[in-house]
C-alpha cells in the first residue's frame, strides 16, 4: 500500500465519518460530493469544503485532481453536492489557475490557501442558483 492510499483508508475510517456527519447537519464548512464509482457503479459520498460561487461552486482539490471521487465525477460527467442540507446537481466542471481559485474563497482562506500553496482547483456548474 503506497503512502496515498494508507492515508487515504486512515481518513476514510477514522475522520470521513465525523465530517460527513457534521456536513449532513448543514453545521460546520464541510458539505458533501456524491459520485458514482467508475467500475462499481457504488454511490460515494466524500466530505469537501466547498465555497459557493455563482452558478455553482469552488472545490479545492486538497489531494490533487486525481482523487477517485473527482475522476468518478468527470467519467460521468455529473455528480451532485449536498451544501447546507441542500442537494445540488452539479452538471460541468472547469479547471481553474490557481489564482482564481484562491481569490474564490474569504480572506481568512486566501491567507490559509496561499501559505499551503495550493494549485488545484475546479468550478463545478449547477443546474441551480447558490443560496
Amino acid at each position: 500500500m503506497t503512502g496515498t492510499s494508507a492515508w487515504g483508508t486512515i481518513l476514510k475510517h477514522t475522520l470521513n465519518p465525523v465530517t460527513l456527519r457534521m456536513a449532513r447537519s448543514g453545521r460546520g464548512p464541510f458539505s458533501i460530493v456524491t459520485s458514482v464509482g467508475r467500475k462499481s457503479g457504488k454511490t460515494y459520498e466524500t466530505p469537501i469544503i466547498v465555497q459557493p460561487t455563482e452558478g455553482g461552486f469552488m472545490i479545492e482539490l486538497t489531494y490533487g485532481d486525481r482523487v477517485q471521487w473527482y475522476m468518478n465525477a468527470l467519467a460521468a460527467g455529473h455528480c451532485t453536492v449536498t451544501y447546507k442540507t441542500v442537494e445540488y446537481d452539479v452538471v460541468g466542471f472547469e479547471p481553474v489557475d490557481a489564482a482564481a481559485g484562491i481569490a474564490a474563497f474569504s480572506p481568512a482562506q486566501r491567507r490559509i490557501l496561499t501559505l499551503l500553496r495550493r494549485r488545484h482547483f475546479v468550478r463545478f456548474r449547477t443546474q441551480s442558483q447558490q443560496p
